[in-house]
């Protein structure tokens, strides 16, 4: 092989070099932009996902007889019986019986839990009323053969299916004679019925 055919030989294998490096050059490019555009992808939909828990949290201030009175961060829809948990729960001296543990809470409200030895006028004349936005979370008594289902739902374990079954039972057997009637209806056992029979009437 003469000299001309080495050179050109030589400069041809250069090329080829200088060619598939710049080959594995531009491909290392793509590939890091590429997954540069994947990370800001990702980042951007974690930054929405955390936008959108953000936007399901509420905050309320509980004060009264809890172990842990301020402001708590509760998740939306949660009840007042979480807000008393999210507190630390109620200290010995709180009084439960009138409070409404299955009101759904809203996003800054406040929630007065009450001592044992509170009256009522004593409750209204402090100003702790235990209202929730002016929403008395004070438990009333719901007469169960004039209450529809909403009403029905006041009551602390009464939920959508079975306010709709209290409804059916008195469309298909008339009105309760006593409260302890309401037991006849399907879901509602003594447990249920102990914890709601001071709050229901027939007339």
């Amino acid at each position: 092989m003469n000299k001309e055919k080495k050179i050109k030989l030589a400069l041809t294998i250069a090329i080829g070099i200088i060619a598939i490096v710049g080959i594995i050059k531009a491909v290392d490019i793509y590939y890091e932009k590429n997954n540069t555009e994947q990370i800001s992808i990702s980042n951007f939909i974690e930054n929405e996902t955390e936008d959108e828990k953000d936007n399901t949290k509420i905050k309320v201030y509980i004060t009264g007889e809890v172990k842990n009175q301020g402001v708590i961060e509760l998740e939306e829809g949660d009840r007042i019986a979480d807000a008393i948990e999210k507190a630390g729960g109620q200290t010995e001296q709180a009084s439960l019986k009138d409070v409404n543990l299955a009101y759904q809470l809203e996003d800054g409200q406040k929630i007065y839990i009450p001592n044992i030895n509170d009256t009522e006028t004593e409750i209204i004349d402090d100003g702790a009323s235990g209202v929730v936005d002016d929403v008395t979370i004070k438990q009333t008594v719901v007469n169960i053969n004039k209450a529809d289902e909403k009403e029905l739902q006041s009551l602390n374990g009464i939920g959508e299916s079975l306010a709709t079954s209290i409804v059916q039972y008195r469309k298909e057997n008339g009105n309760f004679e006593t409260i302890e009637d309401l037991k006849n209806v399907p879901g509602i056992g003594d447990s249920k019925f102990e914890n709601i029979k001071e709050y229901i009437k027939v007339k």
